[in-house]
């Protein structure tokens, strides 16, 4: 063998993409496979398909797999072994670790699992735009809300694993019926409640027409964050009334996490924060009102630098630090 490696998985709700990395972070393979409609076993099946391709790709490399880091969609058992993934259906308590163990070619190769907001700051600060912070945070913003919060240089887990479900940050009273499924600041302020919002306020009005003289946005069951960033590109005013109230939620969830862990970046990223990037200023702008004056005034809020990507190298960073857990 000429060197060591690590493997990591990065599991989505639609997609499994894996890689092999090089203690520099260089990814010396890569690959991206749909579940396909899978569920349950059957995603861990493919979760061993394509573990034993990696293997191969860095046997042929002449590479030696010192260690194995998965990033979940959901909560990672810790004590168990176990996995709770609420987009992937029989992902209730599903036993990975131990399906994970009987995939790999060598028992003495580690394995870590923990959650994608947790890969997701983990990543950022290895090979992205957190690189070197001991104290930042990613707020994710897809389907859902999370934030994945390293302290001191160890990633805050909580009592139960749980640490980081932002989703249910209370920003907004009184207190609403749709808020207990998901959370107040997911309900306003994801993927699906930016869309949610965006029917609500078409509901109470007639159709509308952008500055591009195009159709506004319409009440439509297919109706995605995407359309709507789309839209306020348009000056659609539908579109500019939904982003200016995310904005509200977003400063305002970055003065709370500001104000209690005193971070040198906030990382915001995420499935749908990618057109979000450009708002930032904005955001800021909203957190100064509401944050700690002295933190709010040392704190970056920066665009994830490794987007898409950010889960995938968060695994790879949770594999080295198995592999040298003297070191962490």
């Amino acid at each position: 063998m000429t060197g060591e490696a690590v493997i990591g998985l990065d599991l989505g709700g639609t997609k499994l993409a894996g890689a092999i990395y090089r203690p520099n972070g260089r990814i010396a393979g890569k690959n991206v496979v749909p579940l396909a409609g899978r569920q349950g076993r059957a995603v861990g099946e493919l979760i061993g398909s394509e573990l034993a391709n990696l293997f191969a790709g860095a046997r042929r490399q002449g590479l030696q797999v010192a260690a194995l880091g998965v990033s979940v969609p959901g909560i990672s058992h810790s004590d168990t072994g176990t996995v709770w993934a609420p987009n992937i259906p029989g992902w209730e308590d599903y036993p990975l670790r131990r399906e994970l163990r009987a995939a790999v070619p060598n028992k003495r190769i580690r394995i870590a699992i923990d959650s994608d907001r947790a890969c997701y700051i983990l990543g950022e600060t290895w090979q992205g735009a957190a690189k070197g912070c001991r104290n930042a945070i990613f707020l994710a913003v897809g389907t859902g809300i999370g934030a994945g919060i390293l302290i001191d240089g160890r990633i805050l887990r909580g009592a139960h694993d749980i640490a980081g479900a932002i989703g249910w940050l209370a920003l907004n009273r009184p207190f609403r019926r749709q808020y207990v499924s998901c959370g107040c600041f997911e309900h306003h302020a994801s993927g699906r409640g930016l869309a949610k919002v965006a029917k609500e306020i078409l509901a109470r009005r007639a159709r509308e027409r952008t500055a591009c003289g195009t159709p506004g946005l319409r009440n439509r069951r297919g109706l995605t964050a995407q359309d709507i960033f789309a839209a306020y590109d348009c000056g659609d005013p539908v579109a500019k009334e939904v982003v200016a109230q995310a904005i509200e939620f977003w400063g305002m969830a970055a003065a709370n996490l500001v104000s209690l862990f005193n971070p040198e970046k906030i990382i915001f990223g995420g499935g749908v924060f990618g057109p979000g990037s450009k708002l930032l200023s904005r955001i800021h702008a909203e957190a100064r009102k509401w944050a700690q004056p002295i933190s709010i005034g040392q704190v970056k809020l920066l665009a994830s630098k490794l987007g898409g990507d950010a889960g995938l190298y968060g695994a790879g960073c949770l594999a080295w630090q198995a592999a040298n857990p003297a070191k962490t």
